[in-house]
């Protein structure tokens, strides 16, 4: 099925990991630059928590961190970003007040399918992804260990933390103690909800230094008001609830050790990660720490701990306006990729 600006792969009878079956999958991709005849130049970039393939395309272009006149870059959108299966869009018997839970290991499956079945492609030249993008880059490399030649984990997890878990609960009650929630799904768009749910996210996303620094000021807000309105609760209230609420699902479940090939033992499912990798935290990430990153990448068998020295907290593994670390990123890639 194809759209004026996305393409979308469609999988019948798809069973997803927590045993629920979807009588037809959606799966939303947009791709960028031109395969390869031996398809050799394959970059898989998933999207991330609550974005849609427009909110990540401003680092593709010729010159950027991912350049699509080398490369072949395949952009799936996650279930539940509202593109893909989503509980905005599932029929009956879903629905918004019961949806299934989507994991990374549901996501990573139909990704492979969409690239053997519609591009003919068995093997990633990269997996390149931010924050729950770089989730998925990781289950990739664990699940598929020989299906991918390079990862680049930008500000992600192998296993989401529990001190993680504690932001993303945090999250979830200030979303849903809108008066809208009834307990199992939003009777209307939750504004109230919404709003609260940007300015929580605005205190862990971006660094204390930031804010010390008055970096918003540098970007085009007059002020933190100005910063917290125009950005953070606007970013929030362009979104589907439930779908954000899928979505914290699917990050509260991201475990690359949590399936029948390694059953919990996440060290075995990182040391079986064979390609070449660069785990890339931002120094000041409030989530996503460096400490958690060096931990993982320790146990990987060929990967380089490269943290991003930023003080955009976890925004600087996504630095649309952020120059140095964009550069810092595009020069990380460029190396991976031997460019």
């Amino acid at each position: 099925m194809t759209t004026s600006d996305y393409n979308v792969f469609e999988i019948e009878n798809f069973r997803l990991q927590r045993g629920i079956t979807l009588p037809s999958a959606k799966l939303a991709y947009k791709t960028y630059g031109r395969l390869a005849e031996d398809k050799s130049n394959v970059i898989l970039y998933p999207t991330s928590y609550g974005a849609q393939h427009y909110d990540t395309e401003w680092l593709i272009g010729p010159g950027k961190i991912l350049d699509p006149s080398e490369w072949f870059i395949v952009v799936p959108n996650m279930f539940g970003n509202g593109l893909s299966s989503s509980p905005s869009n599932l029929d009956a018997p879903f629905g918004t007040d019961r949806y299934p839970v989507f994991t990374h290991w549901d996501n990573v499956h139909a990704q492979r399918r969409l690239l053997n079945e519609v591009f003919g492609v068995d093997r990633l030249a990269m997996a390149y992804g931010w924050s729950m993008g770089a989730q998925q880059a990781l289950h990739w490399g664990a699940i598929f260990p020989d299906k991918v030649a390079r990862i680049c984990a930008v500000c992600g997890s192998a296993r989401t933390s529990i001190h993680n878990r504690v932001f993303l609960e945090g999250v979830r009650v200030t979303l849903t103690g809108d008066p809208h929630w009834q307990g199992d799904h939003f009777a209307d768009h939750p504004k109230r909800g919404l709003r609260a749910m940007g300015r929580v996210y605005a205190g862990w996303a971006m660094s204390q230094a930031f804010y010390r620094e008055k970096l918003y000021e540098q970007v085009g807000y007059s002020s933190l008001e100005d910063f917290l309105v125009r950005s953070w609760e606007a970013n929030f209230l362009r979104r589907d609830a439930h779908d954000l609420l899928a979505g914290l699902d699917t990050w509260m479940a991201s475990d690359i050790s949590d399936n029948e090939i390694y059953q919990g033992d996440l060290p075995r499912a990182l040391g079986a990660i064979s390609a070449r990798s660069f785990i890339m935290p931002s120094r000041t990430d409030l989530y996503f720490t460096p400490e958690d990153s060096r931990l993982e990448a320790e146990m990987m068998q060929n990967a380089e701990f490269r943290p991003i020295e930023s003080i955009w907290g976890h925004r600087a593994g996504n630095p649309a306006l952020s120059p140095a670390d964009a550069a810092f990123l595009r020069e990380a890639v460029s190396d991976l990729l031997g460019r």
